[in-house]
């Protein structure tokens, strides 16, 4: 979905002189209980450039800076005129900017999602990757291209994956207290009212089946028990978000607005207008159970056999704060939904128990073609999210207090806690045919001069406190696999000598792509678009 984004913000570039786009660009958390719309956890990231620790993603961020780098270099010609439409062949167009008869920038569009395509433009010749923009600041220089992505590029999605030294802290062993929360009217603050009250005024946001947007309303089944004379119904009732959109979602409400007893022999028996008793929020959260002033508090309860699987339950332990200056995480997988504080901060809500579906997902994204909802989806049947953000700012050196607030079941004693310490693996693949590095253009009175002639590998350590220690893979020609997972391919030739002197030792490097070597085999490599692909390690 990469470059599928950055090619519709360029294609809204070309068609318009005046374009107002809006990006995600740095991924957040929704502490305490600023989770936004229904069924969201903590993560506010949505794969944005920078996550949600502070960490560049690659190759996205990269790309979108190179994106940045040749709009600006067209600048001056953005602001000086419309675009002017010239078709190229089917499915291909040109939008061209004017600032003179003989001075102009381009964006050279191929919109067949399927086919690459070869287009003469101004007398000379392009080529066009499928549903991919090419930017030619002026008209003759191709800067940047959406499809080709030659950016620097990590082997996982967020910082701990990428890494190659996590330390992960099991709190198994720890010293763990717990309290069953109480379900029913235990405080004075609660009052009576005829019929069923609008759940969000009653409640103003202080309590912790669902609906969701497609179908907001839902009914419920339960059998239940009773017994001869006057019984007694409790009903615990949890919002879990507001509406975040649509018509009138600032004034819907929401909460139980119908209560039937059936299986009655004179039929059912609607009760939804007789007197309820209202009891706003938990007993252990009107306690501040959830503070550091109340960690060693008496409601706690402390034994050998630690309560599992149990709904309405509070937790609490402490632990040490792993060495380092790196982002810390929960992993609570292990938990079903609910909330959590470190040192009475709120960490936010948690929801591990919650599934995406089983199906639906690809292996391999395809940046191709028109994305929507279902396209490129990944964890098909996994929970959204694991991991949850711990601020280092939180934490400090000796034991530290989590709290958390289990309303279905779980385990704590399976949680951890994550850091990235000493390393990370950095990658970068560039082909022979990719344009010289965008921020090496200049211009040079009606057309750009690169300072160079060739692409080139970039390396770059993500902490300025690392360098480049080793390498792991170095390799010319037709190299198979990923970041991380990169294999020679039958047309090869092994760059690790000459990478090795060029990058280890230092924060960063940039090595020129070759165009041919003596190691290359003649008939294996004829005839291929050759890349140069480079896996190092930071530490």
């Amino acid at each position: 979905m990469l470059v599928n984004g950055t090619t519709c913000i360029i294609w809204f570039l070309s068609m318009f002189s005046i374009v107002l786009y809006v990006v995600q660009y740095f991924g957040g958390t929704n502490f305490g209980r600023t989770a936004g719309g229904p069924l969201v956890a903590t993560s506010y990231d949505y794969d944005a450039p920078i996550d949600e620790y502070g960490f560049i993603r690659q190759p996205k961020w990269g790309h979108l800076r190179d994106l940045h780098k040749a709009i600006k270099l067209c600048e001056e010609y953005l602001i000086s005129s419309d675009p002017t439409l010239e078709k190229l062949g089917r499915n291909l167009e040109a939008h061209v900017y004017y600032k003179s008869s003989n001075s102009c920038a381009a964006f050279l569009a191929n919109f067949d999602s399927i086919s690459d395509a070869r287009v003469t433009f101004k007398g000379n010749e392009y080529f066009l990757p499928a549903w991919s923009v090419s930017i030619l600041p002026d008209c003759k220089n191709v800067v940047f291209n959406t499809a080709k992505v030659v950016s620097q590029r990590h082997p996982a999605e967020n910082a701990f994956t990428r890494s190659t030294s996590t330390h992960e802290v099991s709190l198994a062993t720890s010293d763990w207290s717990w309290y069953q929360e109480y379900v029913g009217i235990w405080g004075t603050n609660s009052f009576t009212k005829s019929g069923l009250l609008e759940q969000i005024n009653t409640t103003k946001d202080t309590s912790l089946g669902y609906g969701n947007h497609d179908d907001e309303k839902f009914s419920i089944a339960q059998r239940i028990s009773l017994e001869e004379g006057i019984n007694t119904l409790d009903i615990l009732s949890m919002m879990v978000g507001l509406q975040n959109y649509g018509p009138w979602f600032d004034v819907q409400g929401a909460g139980i607005d119908e209560v039937v007893l059936a299986g009655f022999m004179n039929g059912n028996r609607d009760i939804s207008s007789q007197n309820w008793t209202y009891q706003v929020g938990l007993k252990g959260e009107h306690l501040g159970l959830d503070k550091i002033s109340l960690a060693n508090s008496s409601y706690w309860s402390h034994g050998s056999s630690l309560p599992v699987a149990n709904s309405l339950i509070w937790y609490k332990t402490t632990f040490l704060s792993p060495q380092g200056k790196g982002p810390l995480a929960l992993n609570l997988s292990s938990m079903g939904k609910g909330q959590a504080w470190v040192n009475g901060h709120g960490i936010g809500r948690y929801w591990p128990a919650y599934l995406s579906p089983p199906t639906g997902c690809t292996e391999n994204c395809d940046y191709r073609g028109n994305h929507d909802s279902s396209t490129c989806q990944r964890k098909c049947g996994q929970p959204t999210q694991t991991l949850y953000h711990v601020p280092r700012a939180w934490v400090h050196s000796g034991e530290n207090l989590l709290v958390l607030h289990e309303e279905l079941g779980g385990d704590p004693s399976k949680i951890t806690v994550l850091t990235q310490t000493d390393a990370e693996v950095i990658c970068s693949v560039v082909s022979e045919d990719d344009p010289p590095p965008v921020d090496s253009w200049k211009p040079n009175t009606n057309e750009l001069v690169s300072r160079q002639s060739q692409p080139e590998v970039r390396l770059a350590c993500s902490d300025e406190r690392r360098l480049i220690s080793s390498i792991n893979f170095a390799g010319f020609g037709n190299p198979g696999g990923n970041c991380g997972s990169f294999v020679p391919g039958d047309c090869h030739a092994d760059m690790s000598s000459f990478v090795r002197k060029a990058c280890v030792g230092k924060k960063g490097c940039s090595i020129p792509v070759m165009t041919e070597s003596e190691e290359l085999d003649d008939g294996l490599c004829s005839g291929l678009v050759k890349r140069f692909a480079v896996e190092a390690v930071c530490s």
